[in-house]
């Protein structure tokens, strides 16, 4: 087993995990310290140690909102540990694996967590890549900055630092990438067959990676979970980056906000304060994010996805089915007509045809679909007609608890990591058949960029044909188990999803 690794910058030292035949190394640095002078900068490269490294314990996690102090779904379900070492000092990652010697060149997994940008870390629970590491995978799980300390954008910076005035927490993904590029093949993993995924923020992360000119070569497959967020009847707005300019007007009143004048007095105070404040700011403004720089980010990610101006990755992406839902109110017949010309303009006539519209709205008072699935495929049919098609599924079992909480957002986590032992829920044999499939089909995507294979029982999986407009198929993950769903869209899907394209070609 490679207890020991080798890396550009010294000895680590793994630990065996539950499975003694995995190897886990956790808090192994792949950057300086972003503390400091390097406090908003892209990440510096890491110093090397003397001496063997132990990487038995995660590192700390960004800053953040403390979790497990709230009453929330996610408190209850990952975000538990209240006394959870938290730093600025966070540029860590782990990594688990399989191999037995450097020379196995196995598939590599590149996970980015998800948290609106603002929270989220590789220690959650579920996290844990064993299971996967038990298929042949080397998983690697990267920390980043969020919030203020990872997407504040001000005017100093930008004239101090033109070559990388923002999106430092993109940055630091975008450097474990070359990290992973330079030093997997010491634990086993080949740097040539290199998969990112990640779900919410995390899979906005990965559209971000996808965009970015200067990642070729980095990696070829990508998985984007729950992260295609589009509101058919609205503006897109979630995942949409900002101009220089205007994140540049936040960071200013940012400033202001906490009482100093310029970046050197930013850069001095401690790291707790300037959380807690920026904690208070967002009660009343909105948190920074991932912003247009013409640097890192030179559009908006879907956009240039479906373009093609972006790597050329195999894709798998989909959602759960019940998380954000969209709906155009429409409790009576004048509602829903005075709302589709608000909504669809000169195509309100076109929508009000669809029998499907006006049946739901009088039936349960609105039209629900879900943006995300309808986005997805909507970009797929695209991509399929140029020749590289990707892969859609829907998550849709019973998700158990006395909190009833449906197919919430993030609840698939468990499954695709194949770790419910860890979950409070009670789940049962059907719940641990399913995520055994499905994390069958994430590694066999993994390996190949294709689901297909299959399973633990050496059994075939249930067929998962790509995503055509022309031949449909969607993996749909039930609480009996997997099934391709090869039903057409319906007409209101359909309508939507052509409303969906047509908006993202303007942006």
């Amino acid at each position: 087993m490679l207890r020991q690794v080798k890396t550009e910058n010294g000895w680590v030292r793994g630990i065996e995990a539950a499975d003694p035949r995995i190897t886990s190394f956790k808090g192994i640095p792949f950057a300086a310290p972003p503390v400091g002078k390097n406090r908003w900068r892209a990440p510096q490269p890491c110093e090397s140690w003397a001496g063997v490294r132990d990487t038995s314990r995660f590192a700390p996690i960004s800053m953040q909102w403390i979790p497990g102090l709230g009453n929330d779904i996610y408190c209850r379900e990952w975000h538990v540990d209240p006394e959870i070492p938290m730093g600025e000092d966070c540029l860590y990652l782990n990594v688990w694996t399989p191999a037995k010697k450097a020379s196995e060149k196995l598939p590599v997994l590149v996970w980015f967590f998800g948290g609106g940008l603002q929270c989220g870390y590789p220690a959650e629970m579920e996290f844990d890549g064993e299971r996967i590491a038990r298929r042949g995978i080397v998983v690697v799980t990267v920390n980043y900055r969020v919030g203020v300390l990872g997407f504040l954008t001000h005017p100093e910076l930008t004239s101090l630092q033109p070559e990388d005035p923002a999106n430092f927490g993109n940055l630091d993904q975008q450097a474990a990438l070359h990290w992973v590029r330079r030093n997997i093949a010491a634990f086993g993993g080949c740097p040539d067959q290199v998969t990112i995924a990640g779900q919410s923020a995390g899979g906005g992360s990965v559209l971000s990676q996808i965009a970015c000119p200067s990642n070729h070569g980095l990696f070829s497959r990508a998985v984007v979970m729950s992260a295609m967020i589009f509101d058919p009847y609205q503006r897109r707005e979630v995942g949409r980056p900002e101009t220089l300019p205007q994140a540049e007007k936040k960071g200013e009143d940012f400033f202001a906000f906490l009482g100093v004048s310029n970046l050197k007095e930013a850069r001095l105070m401690d790291a707790v304060t300037l959380q807690r404040r920026y904690e208070q700011y967002m009660e009343n403004h909105v948190p920074f994010f991932t912003v247009r720089d013409d640097i890192f980010c030179v559009g908006d990610p879907i956009a240039l996805y479906r373009a093609g101006r972006c790597m050329d990755v195999k894709m798998m992406a989909g959602c759960t089915s019940s998380e954000f839902l969209n709906a155009i109110p429409a409790e009576n017949e004048a509602q829903l007509k005075t709302e589709s010309v608000r909504l669809f303009g000169d195509r309100a006539e076109a929508f009000l045809a669809i029998p499907e519209s006006r049946k739901q709205a009088k039936e349960i008072g609105f039209a629900p679909v879900s943006g995300i699935e309808c986005t997805v495929k909507a970009l797929l049919s695209e991509k399929e007609k140029a020749g590289k098609p990707g892969y859609c599924y829907v998550f849709n079992p019973e998700i158990p608890g006395w909190d009833h909480p449906g197919t919430f957002h993030s609840s698939d986590l468990w499954f695709w990591f194949e770790t419910l032992a860890k979950c409070w829920r009670p789940f049962n044999g059907r719940h641990y058949d399913l995520a055994r499939q499905m994390c069958d089909y994430f590694c066999n995507f993994i390996r190949s960029g294709d689901p297909n294979g299959k399973d633990l029982n050496g059994e075939p999986l249930p067929r998962w044909k790509p995503w055509a407009e022309s031949a449909p198929c969607t993996m749909r993950f039930d609480t009996d188990g997997a099934y391709a769903d090869t039903s057409p869209f319906s007409p209101l899907e359909g309508f939507l999803s052509a409303r969906i394209l047509d908006r993202i070609r303007t942006l």
